[in-house]
């Protein structure tokens, strides 16, 4: 068992497409996998590898000018939960589809520590509102007690959501969180800009960073990561639901038509039934053998992400 590392920096990059190969010249020579998004805005990644190989990585980007006390977080994994390593230029390091000169991290809401925001979440003041920043399959299978939680696929749909709820946080204290804050800082801008909350803030290194100092606190169930682990387990809690029978669960696996991929939550007793399918639609297609099936659907495994 090795590690992987999460993380990100909101940072003026001139050139990302040196930092791009020089990225990729540090993974392969330490022979780790993953993903990092570089942009002029900054750079936000999580790779996985031998202890020694991810401490070194850790000191070599450390190191450089720009990333001088980055926040690294980690938990327990290994190169082999990513399928290959991908090192690309984008134009945002998080895909909210707005113009990153238009709307800065720099604008974003006042950062929370864990304690603090522990602390708050315990006084419970009446103008209080949690905000989940994810998308609808992270908070499905864990979330922080009585978060409101968007019903969006993708992060570039959050803006419209705010939009269409701007009266939700008139006047409201607002916690915005996320898997590791990367999302929070131009997603509390954007709510910023809107001058209807009475304060915006955000939990500093998201969930991660606040189930270490607090693995029994007011996030309960499993926090869900975009690799082949799929989801760490925080506590015992489940607030997922079977997608059949509506039975508590939380494990995800993938549509069994290749050509559909849906995840979906399906507990021991619907699975055979369901053919491991989304829909009546996909059951009939695999049913027929219209569609090619993948014949080991992939699912979670309980990683327990307090010990990284």
């Amino acid at each position: 068992m090795g590690k992987v590392i999460l993380f990100y920096r909101y940072v003026t990059i001139a050139y990302p497409k040196q930092l791009q190969k020089w990225q990729r010249r540090l993974c392969e020579s330490l022979q780790l996998t993953g993903r990092i998004i570089i942009a002029h805005e900054g750079i936000n990644g999580t790779v996985g590898g031998t202890v020694d190989a991810i401490e070194s990585y850790k000191q070599e980007l450390a190191a450089h000018e720009l990333f001088t006390g980055i926040d690294i977080k980690e938990s327990n994994g290994s190169a082999a939960h990513f399928p290959r390593l991908s090192v690309v230029v984008k134009d945002e390091i998080v895909h909210l589809g707005i113009d990153p000169n238009h709307l800065t991290a720099s604008t974003g809401g006042r950062h929370l520590t864990p304690r603090e925001a522990h602390e708050l979440m315990q006084d419970a003041p009446e103008d209080l509102v949690l905000l989940d920043a994810r998308n609808n399959y992270e908070s499905r299978i864990g979330a922080f007690v009585g978060a409101v939680r968007p019903d969006i696929k993708n992060f570039r749909d959050f803006p419209d959501y705010i939009d269409q709820h701007l009266e939700q946080f008139r006047n409201k204290r607002v916690v915005m969180y996320c898997t590791g804050g990367v999302r929070c800082e131009r997603a509390s801008a954007y709510l910023q800009q809107k001058k209807v909350a009475q304060e915006v803030l955000q939990i500093a290194g998201g969930i991660h960073r606040y189930v270490e100092q607090y693995p029994n606190g007011f996030f309960r169930g499993k926090n869900y990561v975009f690799d082949n682990r799929i989801a760490l387990k925080v506590n015992d809690d489940i607030i997922g639901q079977c997608n059949s029978c509506a039975r508590p669960y939380d494990r995800y696996t993938n549509c069994v038509n290749t050509t559909c991929n849906e995840q979906i939550i399906l507990c021991p007793d619907c699975t055979i039934p369901s053919k491991t399918t989304c829909s009546p639609h996909c059951h009939d297609l695999v049913a027929r053998g219209a569609v090619p099936i993948r014949t080991i659907p992939r699912q979670l495994a309980d990683v327990d992400c307090t010990t990284g």
